[in-house]
């Protein structure tokens, strides 16, 4: 009997080594986690939903660089709201950047900005879809 725990304390030892090895190696806090096909870092990836680019320039962002947005107050108890995206340091200074509109392609000058909707997420991150630029996405006027 007492050869039989003393096996099944070597399994389950074993097995909790092998789990704590495969976190450390292949885990987010491997230094190799970045390199690999699961874990790729914010900006390194050129799919357009998964890495952190600017969306006006398509510059990839370093970490702790931002975007420039004005987003606008909402009264109302959704969970969205409307928001200008200027861009990023890099196409706001520097003019040889091209700035183009990701929905009609076209160019924008440096005081264009994108017109999109922000969701709000209450246990993730928020998520923002970009609707035009400015002179594709036109405010709607109301009929009366």
């Amino acid at each position: 009997m007492g050869d039989i725990i003393y096996l099944l304390m070597l399994t389950i030892c074993g097995i909790v080594l092998l789990g704590l090895g495969y976190f450390m190696f292949f885990g987010k806090l491997s230094p190799i986690y970045p390199y690999l096909p699961w874990g790729t870092k914010a900006g390194s990836s050129d799919e357009p939903g998964k890495s952190k680019s600017c969306p006006v320039c398509r510059y990839k962002l370093e970490k702790g660089e931002l975007v420039k947005t004005f987003v606008y107050p909402t009264s109302s108890k959704n969970k969205d709201r409307m928001v200008h995206i200027r861009g990023c340091s890099r196409c706001l200074v520097n003019n040889e950047i091209q700035r183009r509109c990701p929905v009609c392609k076209s160019s924008l000058l440096v005081e264009d900005y994108l017109v999109s909707r922000m969701f709000e997420r209450a246990f993730s991150k928020n998520h923002v879809h970009v609707l035009g630029c400015n002179h594709c996405r036109k405010p709607r006027k109301l009929d009366r």
